[in-house]
């Protein structure tokens, strides 16, 4: 649900648990394009968010691209 960022489904934040499973499932077999997807999103996201809570721009790392990172 955008410009909130949360999911449709379960009202979680954007992307919630299921939603990265969902992704990981899609982009199995490239990371990359994974990630630049997210920080995609992750711009419109901060953008949307910022809009929202002026004065306040959120940092979306984490929630965005950190637990997209391939393991070692």
């Amino acid at each position: 649900m955008r410009p909130l960022w949360r999911c449709r489904n379960c009202g979680a934040e954007w992307p919630c648990q299921p939603a990265r499973l969902s992704l990981l499932v899609e982009y199995r077999d490239d990371r990359v394009g994974l990630l630049l997807y997210l920080g995609v999103v992750m711009a419109e996201a901060t953008e949307h968010l910022a809009r929202l809570n002026p004065g306040h721009v959120p940092d979306l790392h984490h929630r965005f691209l950190a637990w997209a990172r391939a393991r070692d």
